[in-house]
């Protein structure tokens, strides 16, 4: 049987539909009811979001912002284990901590590289098309057999773990799924277009640097509105990239689209729309301030956007 990126979608809805039960059990949750159906959806869309019309998993998602927008999702109150507990566990298990984290990454690549040699009686064993996710699949499974094995727990203690987490998170872990679908919504309502138009009768394009800073920095703040490099793609290379970077001044697309997606991820850095890497950690952290993590990447976001403005000005037209 070869795995396919399916077989992670039920993984993950799987995962979310215990992480739902246990919210519904969980009397300590003020929201225990809004909350279990908000992760209920959720866990729906991942399980048979391909078996039902795309029309249900719109109302789905509508009625999951309601219930995030009002308030509706709520965490219960978990009891952490004491700090002599914590430090015993440390103890004991010292560096071999790193080996469940290391191995992920370490499976990936390993899966990725050698996914075409993964073939039995002419069947590969991952989906050709979408290797890397599945190998990552396959290594969270088995860093989280090696973590059982290290720490003697089991895996209902990581799903407890789990859901712990993804109360800590809130509605902000999906978040980043939501605003990678804004980008293609926003590219068929015909955003580029309008980007395109609004862009060539304000702004003289007549210069080829001016065209250059608008696409950089528009794919910046494209990106800190919407929270995703990937959703301000297709707005900023179908309305400035595509028909005047490429098609006036005929630079080289491939440079213009992996310095435009360097430029969205400077965006990343600013904004508290890329909740899974700015806000995520500050609540994980338990920072008192949730947007440390941006104050603290703004110098680094700001100067590489300069220094991508003219790279991609030299690099694009050589």
């Amino acid at each position: 049987m070869t795995l396919t990126i399916q077989h992670l979608y039920y993984l993950v809805g799987f995962v979310l539909a215990v992480t739902a039960a246990m919210t519904l059990a969980d009397k300590t949750n003020p929201r225990r009811f809004s909350s279990g159906l908000f992760w209920g959806l959720y866990a729906l869309v991942f399980l048979v979001g391909d078996r039902v019309p795309p029309l249900w998993v719109g109302v789905g998602a509508v009625v999951m912002a309601l219930i995030a927008g009002f308030g509706g999702v709520g965490s219960g109150r978990h009891t952490p284990r004491t700090d002599q507990e914590y430090l015993a566990s440390a103890r004991r298990l010292g560096n071999r901590l790193f080996i469940p984290a290391l191995a992920i990454p370490l499976i990936t690549m390993v899966g990725t590289l050698s996914a075409k040699h993964l073939v039995v009686g002419g069947t590969p064993l991952l989906d050709p098309k979408n290797t890397t996710l599945v190998s990552l699949g396959v290594g969270c499974v088995l860093s989280l057999a090696l973590a059982c094995w290290l720490t003697r727990e089991t895996p209902v203690q990581g799903l407890r773990e789990s859901r712990r987490l993804t109360d800590a998170l809130g509605w902000a872990l999906v978040l980043p799924q939501m605003l990678g679908m804004l980008g293609l919504v926003f590219s068929d309502a015909g955003v580029g277009k309008a980007v395109a138009h609004v862009t060539t009768t304000y702004i003289n394009m007549d210069l080829r640097f001016v065209a250059v800073v608008v696409y950089v920095i528009g794919m910046a703040l494209f990106t800190v509105i919407m929270g995703n490099g990937f959703a301000a793609f297709p707005v900023m290379t179908g309305g400035v990239g595509v028909p005047i970077l490429v098609g006036v001044y005929h630079g080289d697309p491939a440079v213009m689209a992996a310095v435009g997606m360097l430029s969205g991820y400077c965006g990343t850095l600013l904004t508290p729309m890329a909740a899974n890497f700015n806000i995520v950690p500050a609540a994980l952290l338990e920072l008192p301030d949730k947007n440390a993590v941006i104050r603290a990447q703004i110098p680094t976001a700001l100067t590489l956007l300069v220094v991508n403005v003219f790279l991609l000005n030299f690099l694009m037209f050589r």
